[in-house]
């Protein structure tokens, strides 16, 4: 063998590893399951958190990123009777494949033909984070955090936009 082919067959080698390592790192590195909460929070139009008991709770977390966390779960159907907050622009993000229970294709065209309905789980759950739940007739509902607009601003580098909340202090 040449050099030029041992050191050809090195990098391919080292980059065939590179990708094998980065795939698995976002699919299934630091995802942690997510113990089922006793309530599960949605904002009312009075401005109160309703607190409801989830039922058959299945969530997946990360501490690398706020908006890493999916969640699937059942509600009374009682709970989307309320006068819950609507949220406007819920945009599903996809999970990993081996959390299959979440399907955010599936919950988007839902969205869009109306089946469902999203609403505010509670607002800055992480200073520019919100989390939204996605609620059934049936009483299935999914959850994730989304960046509202505060957080979609400052995330830019921009400042704190006017009606915002302060950002909060860096240890």
């Amino acid at each position: 063998m040449t050099t030029a082919r041992v050191l050809l067959s090195a990098m391919l080698l080292t980059a065939a590893l590179a990708g094998a390592a980065m795939w698995y790192l976002q699919v299934y590195a630091f995802y942690e399951p997510v113990e089922p909460p006793e309530t599960v929070h949605l904002a009312t139009a009075s401005g109160r958190l309703l607190e409801v008991a989830p039922v058959d709770f299945e969530g997946i977390d990360a501490p690398s990123s706020p908006i890493r966390y999916r969640a699937c779960l059942r509600l009374p159907p009682e709970a989307s009777a309320r006068d819950l907050v609507p949220f406007a622009d819920p945009r599903p993000p996809v999970a990993p494949p081996w959390f299959d229970c979440f399907d955010a294709a599936a919950i988007g065209e839902a969205l869009e033909r109306r089946e469902a309905r999203a609403v505010l789980g509670q607002k800055d759950i992480v200073w520019g984070i919100d989390r939204v739940l996605v609620l059934f007739p049936d009483g299935r509902a999914y959850a994730w955090n989304q960046i509202n607009a505060c957080g979609a601003v400052v995330f830019d580098g921009e400042p704190v936009p006017d009606g915002c909340p302060p950002l909060p202090e860096r240890d």
